[in-house]
């Protein structure tokens, strides 16, 4: 029995618990095994950021574990998760959102996903701005509405930065985002999640609003590669 990792998780739980902040357990370039103990442990949220590692680990455990996919998802690799995916999280375009919903479709499922916006200062994060987010939900889903899929909130990340102002201005600028668009409620979305903060950040974006933190490395310990 990996005692630390237990240590570590159970420490976590008993923080966010009070507050009603769920938690994802980031596991990608984890080992089935490690997985395995933490869902023993108690724990039935995982993330992973790989199409191939997520469908070869969904194969060898629990079924009734609820699958995060956090990546940049592309939309050729929807089809092979679309049978049993919990929620994807980082949806940044209405192109994708439109292939979840046909795979959706075809497996006689309504997959929930969170939208992706993009709130740091790196080019390389993924997301929607402003602008964009507000044109599919108001625009975008009412001219096509997309029956097989809904959106239940919305996902960022902040920059990696030690500049904790900088961090919270980003955390605090989702949840007025989340806040304005979750009184628009339609029956394509009804925002009841915001997703941000992860090892690093997680205290702060739950002083921001957080109702959902994705960790890894404070669980897990550093990544098996």
């Amino acid at each position: 029995m990996n005692n630390k990792l237990l240590h570590n998780y159970n420490k976590i739980i008993d923080e966010l618990r009070p507050l009603g902040v769920s938690l994802v357990a980031v596991s990608k370039i984890q080992p089935i095994e490690v997985i395995k103990e933490l869902y023993q442990g108690g724990q039935k949220d995982f993330g992973e950021n790989y199409v191939q590692e997520l469908i070869e680990k969904q194969k060898e455990l629990p079924a009734d574990i609820r699958w995060h996919f956090i990546g940049h998802l592309q939309t050729n690799k929807v089809k092979l998760i679309a049978p049993f995916i919990y929620l994807i999280q980082g949806v940044d375009s209405f192109k994708l959102l439109k292939e979840i919903n046909k795979e959706a479709k075809k497996n006689k499922r309504t997959i929930n996903v969170l939208l992706q916006v993009h709130i740091a200062s790196e080019e390389t994060k993924f997301g929607l701005d402003e602008n964009e987010l507000a044109d599919l939900l108001i625009n975008q889903l009412i001219a096509e509405p997309l029956l097989h899929t809904k959106i239940i909130g919305l996902m960022g990340m902040a920059s990696f930065v030690d500049d904790i102002n900088k961090v919270r201005t980003e955390f605090k600028y989702l949840k007025t985002l989340y806040n304005k668009h979750a009184q628009l409620q339609t029956t394509n979305y009804t925002l009841q999640t915001l997703s941000m903060g992860m090892s690093g950040d997680y205290k702060l974006a739950i002083e921001e609003g957080s109702t959902m933190v994705r960790i890894g490395s404070l669980i897990f310990g550093q990544r098996h590669q």
